[in-house]
């Protein structure tokens, strides 16, 4: 018979051993992840492009992310809708005060995970795309660990 396996403090059953119901709320759970990743991206990015070129604009988003421009517009919308982003038509974006709060704690998390890879000797490359998707699933107690091990190597 198949152990469960231990994982992020919470027993995982093997596939052939779950309910329909608990395979539909994994699977609900892992749409609620993404659609959270997705908004950390692209508040990310907003707040990337309106530093950089002083606006965020959804052609520019499209381009940034690799989407299309109604993939944009519809993430926009829920994101408008969660309170993280002002839209018009036509205009540029911007990040509501949650969402800038959202943004400034993303680019830290993710400048974190790449300092961290980059001092195990990581290539700056290779760090930067790896923590593009670590920087989404790391716990808060591991990112304060990468951070102490980063304070004491300076």
């Amino acid at each position: 018979m198949a152990r469960p396996v231990l994982h992020k403090k919470a027993v995982v059953i093997p596939s052939h051993l779950r309910t329909p119901a608990q395979q539909a709320e994994n699977f609900r759970r892992l749409r609620r992840d993404r659609a959270v990743e997705t908004a950390q991206d692209y508040v990310e990015a907003i707040a990337d492009l309106t530093a950089t070129q002083g606006e965020a604009r959804v052609v520019d988003l499209a381009r940034r992310l690799g989407v299309t421009h109604v993939t944009v517009n519809r993430t926009l919308a829920r994101l408008q809708r969660a309170g993280f982003v002002n839209t018009k038509p036509y205009r540029a974006i911007f990040l509501t005060d949650a969402g800038g709060k959202l943004a400034d704690e993303c680019k830290r998390r993710h400048q974190t995970v790449v300092s961290f890879l980059r001092s195990l000797g990581v290539a700056e490359r290779i760090a930067e795309m790896d923590a593009e998707g670590i920087e989404h699933h790391v716990s808060p107690e591991t990112l304060v660990a990468f951070e102490r091990m980063l304070k004491r190597r300076r």
